[in-house]
């Protein structure tokens, strides 16, 4: 099995120049970024999705016992962020670090990009730790492709409750970007804890291997927001455009729009997808 190229991930400051954190990541396949949120915008985030929080059962709704046992038999997974939330939606995928590391990953080779998915993670006691893997393979052919891939999808992992390894912190392998079978998500063992305060954030490749750790406390809850990205060429896993109230598109600013499916992308090399007649998706919504 391939050896790991860092015994434990680093971290950064989030004023950092862009081209420091991204040479990390290159070489480790992720970084801890300190202070993404301040402690105010943790505060009033985690306060919009309380309530949602509450009224959701902990567990999977699908019928595959695989697929439920990755999502948690302890975890909830609170989506539709855009529509929950206002500092998510206006302060958070908006954030100037976000957009600047995601502009330096793919603009140059693949010319635009949208959001994956967003999701409030929620590991409870006693939750199993999750199966490891890589989040590319929700795009199965770039699998195959190995570490020469092109990069289909970068993850911001934000702590909203304090990471430790007892309470379920994200479990990552450092270097398994650079292994040449990412069918092989690696073992437990080789894994490093994501410690880390509230506010901090993961950025991560999609080529490499993590998992949500078990929480082996009593009481605690270990809860983030997950939200990737990928380019303009791929789908992503949420259909924004059929969750979030149009009006409420409009109102958002044109980077967040584009994020969520409200424009028109232009992928290098194409004359624009996603669009109406040809024209630009924003033209016909009338933004």
């Amino acid at each position: 099995m391939p050896a790991t190229t860092t015994a434990k991930l680093r971290t950064i400051a989030s004023t950092a120049p862009i081209d420091e954190i991204l040479s990390i990541v290159r070489a480790d396949g992720g970084v801890i970024v300190k202070g993404l949120l301040t402690p105010d915008q943790v505060a009033r985030f985690n306060a919009e999705i309380d309530p949602a929080l509450r009224g959701l059962d902990a567990g999977s709704k699908h019928d595959n016992e695989i697929v439920a046992e990755f999502h948690g038999r302890n975890t909830k997974r609170l989506t539709n962020l855009v529509t929950r939330s206002e500092t998510f939606r206006r302060e958070v995928i908006d954030h100037d670090l976000v957009h600047a590391l995601a502009d330096a990953v793919f603009l140059e080779e693949s010319g635009t990009y949208w959001m994956t998915t967003a999701q409030v993670i929620e590991i409870g006691p006693g939750n199993a730790a999750q199966m490891l893997h890589g989040d590319l393979e929700n795009w199965f052919p770039f699998v195959g492709m190995g570490p020469a891939g092109p990069e289909v999808t970068v993850n911001f992992l934000i702590a909203l409750t304090d990471f430790t390894e007892e309470n379920g912190a994200t479990r990552v392998i450092p270097g398994s970007h650079k292994w040449d079978d990412f069918e092989d998500r690696g073992a437990p063992e080789q894994t490093v804890p994501a410690e880390m305060s509230a506010g901090d954030a993961l950025f991560f490749s999609g080529k490499t291997a993590h998992g949500g750790g078990a929480n082996r406390t009593s009481d605690e809850y270990r809860r983030a927001v997950s939200f990737a990205f990928n380019p303009g060429f791929l789908v992503g896993e949420e259909a924004y455009p059929f969750l979030v109230d149009r009006e409420l598109a409009r109102s958002l600013p044109d980077r967040v729009q584009s994020l969520i499916g409200f424009r028109s992308q232009y992928p290098t090399g194409s004359p624009g997808l996603w669009q109406v007649d040809y024209s630009e998706l924003a033209d016909y919504l009338d933004r």
